[in-house]
């Protein structure tokens, strides 16, 4: 178990998927700072991805679109390099070269997605509140921060909220494993599909097709959740103060999307799909085609190649 546990195997995966994800999100960063915006800012009017990114631009200056790049990348690749290892440690052990299923898939991105919220929320709340630093806001209740750096947020939101503040948004967090999770059951089972039984690597236009269309199904099964993690990540939300934390977030996640409903409509719940699925959906896609080829050249040089697409 030691030995599958720090397997080069699982690492090169690791590697792969963090590198795949760190160099999508870099072309794509745009359309994210547009789909923040718009589930952060309630009076922001939603607007085509083009047109909210026209007035960030025109508002904040050229370089806005790219606000906070570098803790996104910092958070991403940690994450993704976990999430990467753990899914495939996992499934290693439990399959045991045996052929996987949709359930197996599911299952062990389950896990591997609770492992992954619990060790990295806190660098996806400091890097939301640096992100959203320094934006103008439609909505005149939201306070303005002031953070140096990375290490400083830390710092300040430890020292003026507590140390529970980096935690902020781990319960719909921890509902939200069902997106990755979701995301590698379809990929997985489509890239069954398209090989067949083969031991044969994908072709770029195939993992690219099929990265999208996992990744479109997890987004749109999942994105209310979603708008409710990036508020409550923002921190500008008063939470109750029960006994219960359990019971405490039940209450906060139930009352925020009930009013955004009553405020918007369920529309409000999706607003922003739009730009999320536009970067969401073209990340994955570019991400998991560099990953299938960063992994195979790796394992093709390590001598891996065929024993690992029988087992995959």
């Amino acid at each position: 178990m030691t030995a599958q546990v720090f397997s080069y195997e699982s690492l090169v995966h690791a590697v792969s998927g963090a590198v795949g994800s760190v160099t999508a999100m870099t072309v794509f960063f745009p359309l994210d700072t547009a789909r923040l915006r718009l589930q952060v800012d309630e009076n922001r009017k939603a607007k085509s991805t083009p047109a909210i990114l026209a007035d960030i631009v025109k508002e904040e200056g050229l370089l806005a679109p790219y606000r906070g790049w570098f803790p996104v990348i910092c958070s991403l690749c940690c994450s993704n390099f976990v999430y990467f290892y753990c899914f495939h440690w996992m499934k290693a052990s439990w399959l045991k070269s045996r052929q996987s299923t949709p359930s197996t898939d599911l299952i062990v991105g389950i896990v591997a997605g609770v492992i992954n919220v619990l060790l990295t929320t806190p660098l996806w709340v400091v890097n939301t509140r640096l992100k959203l630093q320094g934006s103008k806001f439609h909505n005149s209740d939201i306070r303005p921060t002031n953070y140096s750096g990375i290490l400083d947020a830390f710092k300040q939101i430890v020292r003026k909220e507590g140390v529970g503040a980096l935690w902020n948004g781990t319960f719909p967090s921890l509902l939200l494993v069902l997106n990755p999770a979701i995301q590698f059951m379809v990929y997985e089972g489509l890239k069954r599909q398209l090989r067949r039984g083969a031991s044969r690597e994908l072709s770029s236009l195939e993992a690219f097709i099929i990265g999208a269309v996992a990744k479109a199904v997890a987004t749109t099964v999942t994105y209310p959740l979603q708008t409710m993690q990036s508020v409550l990540r923002f921190g500008q939300v008063n939470t109750p103060t029960e006994k219960s934390t359990l019971l405490s977030s039940l209450q906060t996640l139930q009352g925020l999307l009930v009013n955004r409903a009553r405020k918007h409509g369920v529309s409000g719940l999706f607003k922003g799909l739009e730009a999320k699925l536009l970067q969401t959906v073209l990340t994955a896609a570019l991400m998991f085609l560099l990953y299938e080829k960063i992994a195979s050249s790796t394992f093709r040089v390590m001598g891996l190649s065929s024993g690992h697409y029988k087992r995959r």
